[in-house]
């Protein structure tokens, strides 16, 4: 039986999707799991996009040492120079080069002839061969271009000593059967035995899935893609999906991975709340409903026997139900045991402002979840060399007078900025009274409210998205006070903004 290995982007093409923008810890933390989950490669980021994508591939590249941690970077001299300094300390590391390959990207945004392309590409590699022995290269929008062309690259850029040949279907054109074909034509070229062929899938007209395990069919080897199918556009194929298709159907594929199943649970819902991009329900693998009964015959079958109606048993992906494992009375070191149970990775002063906020919160909730804790940690995460902190917020509001909200904030020189404000509502008062304390002018283009778990006392989780000219980002605030946590979500959000204005904008592409 084949073994599929598992090439994982979630921190760079998911990066990619709108309003996200995950912080160097953040990165690091997810980077941890997606290795405890068993991912092959890494990709950490786009080091030469900006001196934070940078930085952040630099400390996945420490922190990480069993899977391979790669950068991304187009065919010139300069980002691949960038990519070696960032990954230079890693354990294990590869450079992932671009060039697009197809008739339209050639003419219209490289002007270049084939020619060109063909010899720009062997440059590449053969430029990165001096820094890393594992370099994979990527015909970008490989899909849309000729075949014999396409065919030509490859063999180029194997002789040139590519290790991973990647196929991406970057707008999300092809069917399964056209991908697949594509596979089976470049197996016939002359090294393609020697070297992995990777796939990569975008999800703008719902194939990317289906595209991947029909690459796996044609000869591919290799699938890459972000974890809950984040990314560009509509996004990119769900390794969870592929990952539980080849389990599921063994029999048919023939293939496996090495992922761990049973993280998949825990990763999912660590990278959504870390992205603010919330799993939907429906969602195959990973989503509330995915194992749900409703309907009166379904729930007569599985009560009978789970086959009936379940292919999938949810334990087999790591969903498991709470319980109250903790509470005001429980010492730091059963906390931290937890912590570990729960697969974080912290150093000890996170372990203690982590510990101060859960006796905070255990003087307000009287029950403790891991969810609870899963939501406060990744909470303390976010918290970095910020702009502006929330010190305090009041609120006066009646159903026949204006709202009002005054706030305190600190700024990262300790200094202290005051600010009150009217609103249509409690919400909007208090983010009109954020925009005068920061002075930024910014639009609230989405506000979403979770609970993160059951009750009256149930912490409450707010997401914003806010948009300030070209530039979108998200914020994520927690509190057992939903109006507090709409503030320091709003304020987290104001803060990336202000970070992201000095930053370059990564490159869209794959």
């Amino acid at each position: 039986m084949r073994t599929i290995e598992i090439f994982d982007t979630t921190l760079r093409d998911g990066e990619q999707s709108p309003g996200v923008n995950i912080s160097t810890n953040e990165k690091v933390e997810i980077a941890l799991q997606l290795e405890k989950l068993g991912v092959t490669r890494i990709e950490a980021g786009f080091a030469a996009a900006s001196p934070g994508d940078q930085k952040s591939v630099a400390e996945v590249a420490k922190r990480v040492k069993n899977s391979t941690v790669v950068s991304l970077a187009r065919a010139v001299k300069d980002d691949m120079d960038k990519a070696y300094e960032a990954l230079r300390n890693a354990e294990n590391a590869s450079l992932h080069v671009f060039l697009a390959t197809s008739p339209i990207h050639r003419e219209f945004k490289l002007n270049m002839s084939k020619e060109q392309v063909l010899q720009r590409a062997v440059e590449a590699v053969t430029y990165a061969k001096k820094y890393f022995k594992e370099v994979q290269f990527s015909a970008e929008d490989a899909a849309r271009t000729e075949i014999d062309f396409l065919k030509q690259v490859v063999e180029a850029v194997i002789k040139a000593g590519a290790t991973t040949v990647n196929i991406p279907d970057t707008v999300g054109y092809m069917t399964p059967i056209e991908y697949g074909n594509i596979f089976r034509e470049l197996k016939t070229v002359p090294g393609a035995d020697l070297i992995r062929l990777s796939c990569h899938c975008h999800d703008d007209l719902g194939m990317a899935v289906a595209n991947s395990l029909a690459a796996i069919e044609g000869g591919a080897t290799q699938v890459e893609g972000t974890i809950n199918g984040i990314g560009e556009r509509a996004g990119n194929a769900a390794l969870e999906e592929v990952a539980l298709a080849l389990e599921t159907r063994k029999d048919y594929y023939q293939a496996t991975t090495k992922m761990n199943l049973k993280e998949i649970a825990r990763t999912s819902q660590l990278v959504s709340r870390l992205t603010g991009m919330i799993v939907p329900g429906n969602k195959a693998v990973v989503g509330a409903n995915a194992f749900a009964h409703e309907s009166g015959i379904h729930q007569d079958g599985v009560l009978k026997n789970v086959t009936t109606y379940e292919i999938i048993r949810p334990e087999s992906v790591g969903f498991k139900s709470n319980k109250l494992v903790l509470g005001k009375h429980s010492g730091r070191h059963a906390f931290k045991e937890k912590l570990i149970e729960l697969g974080y990775h912290l150093e000890q002063e996170e372990v203690n402002a982590a510990f101060a906020a859960f006796k905070v919160l255990c003087d307000k909730k009287k029950e403790i979840t891991d969810d609870d804790i899963l939501a406060l940690v990744d909470t303390k995460m976010e918290r970095g060399q910020e702009a502006f902190q929330l010190e305090s917020v009041q609120l006066a509001y009646g159903n026949i007078s204006v709202p009002t909200a005054s706030v305190r904030l600190r700024r990262a020189d300790g200094s202290i900025c005051e600010e009150a404000a009217c609103g249509n509502g409690s919400v909007d008062s208090i983010y009109k009274a954020i925009d005068r304390a920061t002075g930024e002018e910014v639009t609230l283009t989405d506000y979403k409210i979770l609970s993160v778990t059951h009750g009256k006392d149930a912490l409450g989780e707010v997401y914003v998205r806010l948009q300030q000219g070209d530039l979108s980002v998200t914020g994520r605030g927690v509190s057992t006070d939903v109006l507090e946590a709409s503030a320091i979500a709003y304020i987290r959000a104001v803060n990336k903004i202000q970070e992201r204005r000095s930053e370059s904008v990564p490159v869209a592409v794959n």
